[in-house]
């Protein structure tokens, strides 16, 4: 019996179990996200900066060896390019005689390992700063991207889906409240329709709403992160630039990470159209009205519950409750009182 109830694919609230799974499987805040991919990138770079920190070269062939491993490293460490791209190999090492000339290799071998590493960031920050103001002067830089014009491309592209996929909750979620009022006041027009199933409906449509909404507030940070950069990067100070550009780098790939995110949870709301179909619901909706929350928010303003209507339940108020803005409110503050005798997503 429970095997047949997980494999059910008509079930929404399998579906928006699997949803709450993946999201908290899957969802990461913007610094859990960037620190896992910097720890990623380190790692991929730590056999390369091992092999330079721990090299005793003796002899100039072997010297000339460890610079080019730097100029391998300053590279991977950008992410501007490939390190089979000659065009682009040519262009960091220029970059990189620039400010670190390999008459300086017997200074850096007799460091410490410790202050290798750090001079090894200082070089990968200043060469990616170079070779930006070089791109921006058109001299090279053709494998760099645009990531400012990608950005401010891409940007409102995903906000904007975002967006309609809310406004298809939104109006879902208002008619399945409509309906479910509708069925408790007349059985018999609904008598083939399933309440529960219904009902079941209403929640999954409210938790893919209430993820959507998380990840809107993600992108609209994407979007502002990345004007306080573009505002910025006029900075001629390559080091400057170079964390700039890491932070166009972030922001591209926090965009990239949330898009994926809500492509991934559309599928668990995919059930709401077979069950019921835009034109199913538009014949059971004939002569129901159907409000939004804000148009319900509105007309309750100021209503009052009256306690002694409702037994054996205890009702808190602001004005009367110790710190109640320190109380937990659950439910997404949804009426706890429409859920449980309802099964209503009311607001409020």
């Amino acid at each position: 019996l429970c095997v047949t109830r997980l494999l059910d694919t008509t079930n929404p609230s399998l579906s928006t179990i699997r949803m709450q799974v993946y999201f908290d499987m899957n969802y990461a805040n913007r610094a859990e996200l960037l620190s896992e991919q910097h720890r990623v990138l380190e790692g991929r770079l730590a056999p390369v900066v091992r092999d330079i920190t721990d090299s005793r070269p003796r002899g100039q062939e072997e010297m000339e060896s460890v610079y080019r491993k730097i100029v391998i490293y300053v590279l991977l460490s950008s992410g501007l390019g490939s390190p089979t791209d000659i065009q682009v190999v040519r262009e960091v090492t220029a970059a990189l005689q620039s400010v670190f000339p390999q008459t300086e290799m017997i200074t850096f071998i007799s460091l410490s390992k410790e202050n290798k590493e750090q001079q090894l960031k200082n070089l990968a920050m200043l060469v990616t700063g170079i070779r930006l103001y070089n791109k921006e002067c058109g001299k090279g830089g053709s494998s760099i991207d645009d990531l400012p014009a990608i950005l401010n491309k891409a940007i409102p592209s995903a906000t904007r889906t975002v967006d309609e996929s809310l406004n298809t909750c939104h109006m879902l979620a208002h008619q399945y409240t409509a309906l479910l009022e509708s069925m408790q006041e007349d059985l018999h027009r609904y008598r083939q329709l399933s309440s529960f199933k219904l009902k079941e409906a209403l929640f999954n449509v409210r938790q893919y709403e209430a993820f959507l909404c998380i990840l809107l507030v993600r992108h609209r940070c994407v979007i502002s992160c990345g004007f306080l950069l573009q505002r910025e990067c006029i900075q001629p100070l390559f080091v400057a630039l170079s964390n700039f550009w890491t932070g166009f780098q972030d922001e591209k790939l926090l965009l990239s990470f949330l898009t994926n995110m809500t492509n991934s949870l559309q599928q668990f709301s995919e059930i709401q159209s077979q069950l019921f179909p835009e034109e199913v619901l538009t014949t059971l909706l004939e002569g129901v009205t159907v409000k939004t929350d804000e148009e319900r928010i509105r007309e309750t303003m100021g209503t009052r519950v009256n306690v002694s209507d409702f037994k054996n339940q205890e009702w808190l108020f602001p004005e009367t409750t110790d710190n109640f803005d320190e109380l937990l409110i659950q439910y997404h503050g949804f009426c706890a009182h429409a859920i449980g005798v309802k099964g209503l997503t009311l607001p409020g």
